[in-house]
């Protein structure tokens, strides 16, 4: 979607993150996956309003690329996506996959922020 395409819709950031069970590929992908499908679900969103997706991972994290995960499960060609690793703080939650994403949204529509599993100690205002 380009930026004055439909003068109804702003860009917007939502965020979000999840828990996996370990550092395994089948345990990263299955994250990713249900972490995409809420952020799609909970805002309605279609690829062509997705700008990007940049993800962090704790340093637990070495199995797999997100981003990558992302990109081929949904065939999502025209997203911008990132991969980095997360500052390491003591007592941070383990094996986390946090999301930042720029999407367009309805003005009036306010960003419904996906945290699943244990992450949702990260935001427990939500």
């Amino acid at each position: 979607m380009s930026e004055n395409t439909n003068s109804n819709f702003k860009l917007k950031a939502i965020r979000g993150a999840t828990t996996t069970g370990g550092d395994t590929i089948v345990l990263i992908k299955s994250a990713v996956i249900e972490l995409i499908q809420e952020l799609i679900t909970r805002n309605q969103l279609k690829e062509e309003n997705i700008v990007s997706i940049t993800f962090t991972v704790t340093k637990d994290l070495t199995s797999c690329f997100p981003a990558s995960i992302a990109r081929k499960y949904f065939n999502f060609d025209n997203v911008a996506f990132l991969d980095c690793q997360q500052m390491s703080v003591p007592n941070d939650i383990n094996f986390c996959i946090r999301l930042l994403a720029l999407v367009y949204l309805e003005s009036e529509t306010k960003p419904l922020n996906p945290y699943l599993n244990e992450s949702y100690k990260l935001r427990p205002d939500r």
